[in-house]
C-alpha cells in the first residue's frame, strides 16, 4: 500500500524528534515537509474576530491571526491555500472554495454548518427578544439540523473526497458561547445562554456524526474554550457589539491561538 504523503509528513517529524534527543543530527521538521494544506470553511475558520484581516480577502474577511494561518506558519508546509471564507454555507464550500483541491492535497481542515443552521438569526433573536421567543428559534435551529443538514453536510464532505481522495480531513466544531452559573453583564438570562449552549453541542454532534460516517477527524473546541466562555472574565469569544456586530460571538485573537489551533494541531 503506498505510503501517503501526510504519513510520510508524520514520519519526518517523529525522525526530527529523534535526532534532536539523540543528537544525531539539527534537521528541522518543517524543512522536511512536503504537505499541500488547503484552509476551507465559515468565519471561524477565515478568522472573523480575531482581526488583521487581508485586504485582499475582501467581505471574506481571512485574518492573518486565523487557525489556518498560524498552523501554517508553525509547519511550513509546501502549499497552502486559505479560502474560508465569513458568512460561508455548505452551498458556497461547494461552490467556491474547492478549486485549490486535487489528489495532490494532503489536508483540509473546515468548519462549517453554522450558518446553515441560522446561527446569526438565532443569536440575533435571544439578544433582542423575549426568552421565550429565543428558546422557540433554539428549536427551530435544532430541528433543522436534525432533518436537513446532515444532507447539506454530506454534499460537502462529498464533493471534497472526489477532488482531494488522498487527503486528511479535518472538521473542526463550536464552542459553547457561555460560561452559566455565573456573574454576567451580557444581557441574556440564564435561560437563554443555556438554550444556545445546547444549540451548539447539538450542531456539534451533527458535524460529529457526518464526518465519522465520511472517515474524517472531527476536532471539538470545547474543553479548549472551557473558562474562556463569555461571561468567565475571560472570554476568548466576542459578546455582542453593536459598533461591530460582524464580530459578535466570534472567537477572538486569543481564541484563535489558543482555542482553535491546538484543536486543530493535536487533530493533525
Amino acid at each position: 500500500m503506498r505510503l501517503s504523503r501526510f504519513t510520510a509528513f508524520s514520519s519526518s517529524l517523529l525522525l526530527g524528534a529523534v535526532l534532536a534527543l539523540t543528537g544525531a543530527g539539527t534537521a528541522q521538521a518543517a524543512e522536511t515537509a512536503a504537505l499541500d494544506y488547503v484552509a476551507l470553511g465559515d468565519s471561524y475558520s477565515s478568522g472573523v474576530g480575531a482581526g488583521s484581516y487581508d485586504s485582499a480577502s475582501g467581505n471574506c474577511k481571512r485574518s492573518t491571526k486565523a487557525y489556518p494561518v498560524l498552523w501554517k506558519n508553525a509547519n511550513a508546509p509546501s502549499s497552502f491555500a486559505f479560502t474560508a471564507c465569513s458568512g460561508a454555507r455548505t452551498g458556497d464550500v461547494t461552490a467556491n472554495q474547492l478549486g485549490p483541491l486535487s489528489a495532490a492535497t494532503d489536508l483540509v481542515s473546515l468548519t462549517i454548518g453554522g450558518n446553515d443552521a441560522g446561527f446569526a438569526d438565532v443569536m440575533t433573536t435571544c439578544v433582542l427578544q423575549s426568552e421565550s421567543t429565543c428558546v422557540n428559534r433554539v428549536n427551530q435551529a435544532k430541528a433543522y439540523v436534525d432533518s436537513t443538514l446532515p444532507g447539506k453536510l454530506d454534499s460537502v464532505y462529498n464533493a471534497i473526497r472526489n477532488k482531494a481522495p488522498n487527503a486528511r480531513v479535518v472538521v473542526l466544531g463550536y464552542p459553547r458561547f457561555y460560561q452559566l452559573n455565573g456573574t454576567c453583564v451580557a444581557g441574556l438570562s440564564e435561560g437563554e445562554r443555556r438554550a444556545i449552549n445546547g444549540a451548539s453541542d447539538h450542531l456539534n454532534a451533527a458535524v460529529a456524526k457526518r464526518a465519522a460516517d465520511h472517515g474524517y477527524t472531527f476536532a471539538s473546541v470545547v474543553s479548549a474554550f472551557t473558562g474562556h466562555e463569555i461571561c468567565s472574565g475571560s472570554a476568548w469569544l466576542h459578546s455582542v457589539n453593536w459598533l461591530n456586530i460582524g464580530e459578535s460571538y466570534h472567537p477572538t485573537a486569543a481564541g484563535q491561538s489558543g482555542g482553535y489551533l491546538p484543536s486543530f494541531r493535536n487533530a493533525v
